[in-house]
């Protein structure tokens, strides 16, 4: 089955284009303070509209109130919401009130934590399990996954890199990956080489 593939944290023209062309299914911009790939959503419209129909466009938020997630969300024209915090049920259903697709991300420790009805009270259009700090490009462990796998399609994010993909979409088997930080030269800057060796090895699993 063909891996679903997001490259997030885009804030060039360059990023976007090869990220696109590279094959990616996604591409993501931060708009939450704090992040050194955070954007206005002005700059991130700019970069909206280099993206064809057939991208999936994702707006990152973490710990905002759900009126200014579709405020900005709007604002940058972007398809998908992703949500990094402790929003409930009924803030997710806002969201898609709205007229986004919504991906809810979790720590892998708090997705462990959650009781399995809880869990199926979210009603995300996907689930995104990451390391206990997004964007800082740390894996995690992955034996509490394979204990208890999800009982849905999920995204694997947190410490991803063209060197792991591959064994970690082998190992713990999700729908996905969503990289940040593992395809940039620096901090915050993307390379374009290291997005095109990333797509490739997630898609030669």
């Amino acid at each position: 089955m063909r891996t679903w593939v997001k490259i997030c944290g885009l804030t060039t023209d360059e990023a976007v284009d090869a990220s696109v062309e590279a094959g990616a299914d996604a591409v993501g911009f931060v708009l939450a303070a704090g992040s050194p790939r955070t954007l206005q959503p002005s700059a991130a419209r700019l970069l909206v509209d280099r993206v064809p129909s057939s991208v999936e466009t994702v707006g990152v938020f973490r710990g905002q109130a759900v009126a200014e997630v579709v405020e900005l969300a709007r604002a940058a024209g972007v398809a998908t919401v992703q949500l990094h915090g402790d929003e409930s049920p009924g803030d997710v259903a806002t969201v898609q009130a709205a007229g986004f697709r919504v991906i809810r991300a979790v720590s892998v420790d708090a997705y462990a934590d959650e009781p399995e009805e809880a869990r199926r009270g979210f009603h995300e259009d996907a689930l995104l399990i990451d390391a206990l700090a997004p964007g800082a490009g740390a894996a995690f462990d992955g034996a509490p996954l394979l204990a208890a796998p999800p009982h849905r399609d999920w995204i694997l994010a947190g410490g991803l890199s063209p060197e792991t993909v591959a064994a970690r979409i082998d190992e713990l088997r999700p729908a996905g990956v969503d990289v940040s930080s593992g395809v940039e030269s620096s901090r915050g800057v993307k390379d374009v080489g290291l997005i095109r060796a990333f797509v490739a090895a997630a898609r030669a699993v």
